[in-house]
């Protein structure tokens, strides 16, 4: 029996999280940051576990140079390297895209996790760099999505040409008196709005409102005293990503 380990990595758009295939679920995904990352040393360093002929898939919506950084790393652990791409069908899910190259791997990803679990239908927001939505119903069948600026974006663009404005901090309120909490509840409500009108036109399009997971980085300040029933999910992109290795059992390499 081969002693060859699978490995899942995410590449996301502002960090880099990588499990064993056979641990994820136990609390054992790893991350750093871009700006850490794109460093050499960290990457052998974060990767000192992976032997000569694992076997590494690598879902990436990072930019090209960091992928192929983060992938020269992996071969110097004797990696052979698998990157997943959109399908059109895989695994029971049938997206919604013409084109599937046009839908983030990312996005992909989530909905596979999200088929492969006994949930039904699905509404996905993840809350990343953006925040996007996508509804999957319970035959697996993708009605679309949206795209928009997640609440950390939302506020690192107004930062950017009102220097003076925070970036971070602040409670979420109905009516705030300080411009802390002023920003803080816009751009979390924004996004909390934006999915409450999804879930309604969801329960317009199946005749029944569908679950709601959140996953991403920020999901848990957009629920965070939001009283509405929701599932985190902070793995989801690897989940998916698991079940897209097992799917596609002998990939060649990019």
């Amino acid at each position: 029996m081969s002693s060859r380990t699978t490995w899942l990595v995410d590449l996301g758009n502002t960090r880099l999280k990588w499990a064993r295939a056979d641990a994820l679920g136990s609390g054992a995904v790893q991350s750093l940051a871009h700006a850490e990352a794109a460093g050499t040393d960290a990457q052998d360093t974060g990767f000192a576990t992976i032997r000569p002929d694992d076997r590494a898939w690598i879902a990436s919506v990072a930019s090209p140079a960091l992928t192929v950084t983060v992938e020269a790393a992996l071969r110097r652990r004797g990696a052979q390297i698998a990157r997943a791409a959109t399908q059109a069908e895989l695994a029971g899910v049938r997206i919604a895209y013409a084109e599937p190259s046009r839908l983030g791997v990312d996005r992909f990803l989530a909905m596979l996790a999200v088929h492969a679990r006994p949930s039904g239908a699905t509404l996905i927001a993840s809350i990343g760099t953006a925040l996007t939505i996508d509804l999957l119903d319970a035959d697996g069948t993708h009605h679309g999505g949206l795209i928009a600026p997640s609440p950390t974006l939302m506020r690192e663009s107004l930062a950017q040409r009102a220097p003076h404005l925070p970036r971070d901090g602040g409670a979420v309120v109905d009516f705030a008196s300080d411009t802390v909490d002023a920003l803080a509840s816009g751009a979390i409500l924004s996004a909390r709005a934006l999915i409450a009108h999804s879930l309604r036109a969801a329960r317009r399009r199946l005749g029944a409102t569908p679950g709601l997971l959140v996953a991403g980085g920020g999901a848990d300040a957009l629920l965070d005293g939001w009283r509405t029933r929701a599932e985190r999910a902070p793995d989801l992109v690897l989940e998916g990503l698991g079940v897209y290795a097992k799917s596609t059992p002998q990939p060649p390499s990019p």
